[in-house]
């Protein structure tokens, strides 16, 4: 990687990632391969007028090391030092940026139960922070070439050429031409086009169908908008873009109204493993059933995480000849194989959907209908010849996708 352009990269991260603001600190959560990507991060938000630039080193041949040997006991522990980070970040709300570079493969091995029940411990602690923050932070997860997950991916290749061949694709999905600040701005333009459009109609339900089997209709939730591109903060609104890339337009659905059963057309990478040919089948917004070749206890542990994990919290449209998908690559990582299909998430729905959000309380956009997890993880479902119909508040069928693209 050319360190021209691996400073282009990272000034796109911070100016049309984070936006970060004069006098705001900057938090950034990578691995340790990351370091040339993060230091040059740090000088571009530092010119942006950053007060401090902190960093949170990752490892995950370490981290496997710690579910290793840990007890569940102490996994799960949240430290009084690290309560007071948690709160500091909610006294000061800084922005943060998360390198993502994981090997689709890392945690092979883990014994994931373990895990799982360390999670369930540690978040009612860490919750009432999260929720304090809710909406008021810039935050923005971005990809960055790693040997690992390039091999993954490009599985014939030399390792250098695989990475090579890697960050060729992250940058060309990133929309990292000639000026990528305008390429974002005209693209949050046409996904706000798209979401004008789709709020117009006052859809009540989403139909899913396509030939992999796949036959399912999920609830939406009245005063619920579609969102997609760039967001605002909570009470500052600053502009910012949480994913880069993204192409979808997305809402979260009514909890407790889906029915039907889903294909998956990708692999998931969760937890650090694969979960492969699987299928969800919901009855009453549950998932009462998965199945899946391969990770299929896996999957179940997922829906289990907590009382509403097994409910849906978003549902993202997607055209099948994005970007992403043009590209001809399975990326083995979500934030690009979610931009490469439409996809649903299990878990935590997006508060910031409802209209006028800022005006309810947490429990009340609950009560209307937006789920409530400690797990939010996408799982992608689109196909070539996914159709996709919508009916309005007065039983009118809309075409909203038709074989796999937008019908408008």
């Amino acid at each position: 990687m050319k360190k021209t352009i691996l400073k282009q990269y990272a000034q796109l991260l911070v100016e049309m990632g984070v936006n970060i603001q004069k006098g705001q600190e900057l938090m950034v959560f990578a691995s340790i391969k990351q370091e040339a990507l993060v230091k040059e991060i740090a000088v571009a938000a530092y010119k942006k007028g950053a007060a401090k630039v902190s960093v949170e080193w990752g490892s995950d041949a370490l981290t496997k090391v710690h579910y290793r040997y840990q007890s569940v006991k102490q996994l799960g522990k949240v430290e009084e030092w690290e309560k007071a980070k948690l709160q500091h970040r909610v006294d000061v709300v800084p922005a943060r940026i998360y390198i993502a570079d994981e090997d689709p493969d890392g945690m092979k091995g883990v014994n994931q139960k373990k895990v799982a029940k360390a999670r369930m411990m540690s978040y009612p602690i860490i919750k009432p922070y999260i929720d304090q923050l809710e909406n008021k932070e810039q935050w923005c997860i971005a990809g960055a070439a790693s040997p690992e997950w390039a091999k993954k991916v490009f599985p014939g290749m030399s390792k250098s050429k695989a990475v090579e061949k890697l960050w060729e694709a992250i940058l060309e999905t990133s929309r990292m031409g000639e000026d990528p600040v305008r390429n974002w701005k005209e693209h949050n333009a046409d996904l706000r086009r798209r979401c004008d459009y789709l709020n117009s109609l006052n859809l009540k339900s989403l139909h899913y169908e396509a030939s992999n089997g796949t036959d399912f209709t999920v609830g939406l939730i009245d005063e619920a908008r579609f969102l997609g591109g760039s967001e605002l903060t909570l009470g500052s609104n600053i502009e910012f873009n949480p994913n880069i890339p993204s192409e979808e337009v997305f809402t979260s659905p009514m909890k407790g109204e889906a029915e039907g059963i889903v294909y998956a057309s990708m692999p998931l990478s969760y937890e650090g493993e694969l979960i492969e040919n699987f299928s969800v089948r919901f009855e009453s917004g549950k998932a009462v059933e998965v199945k899946a070749e391969k990770g299929e206890e896996l999957l179940k542990q997922m829906i289990s995480m907590d009382e509403t994990a097994a409910y849906l919290g978003e549902a993202a449209l997607i055209p099948y000849d994005s970007p992403i998908r043009k590209t001809g690559i399975l990326f083995y990582n979500t934030l690009y194989d979610e931009n490469a299909s439409c996809h649903l998430a299990l878990g935590m729905g997006f508060t910031n959907v409802i209209k006028d959000y800022e005006k309810y309380t947490q429990k009340e956009l609950q009560d209307m209908g937006v789920n409530d997890s400690m797990i939010h993880v996408d799982f992608m479902i689109g196909t070539r010849d996914m159709n996709i119909t919508g009916t309005d508040k007065d039983g009118k069928k809309i075409k909203i996708f038709e074989n796999g693209n937008w019908a408008f």
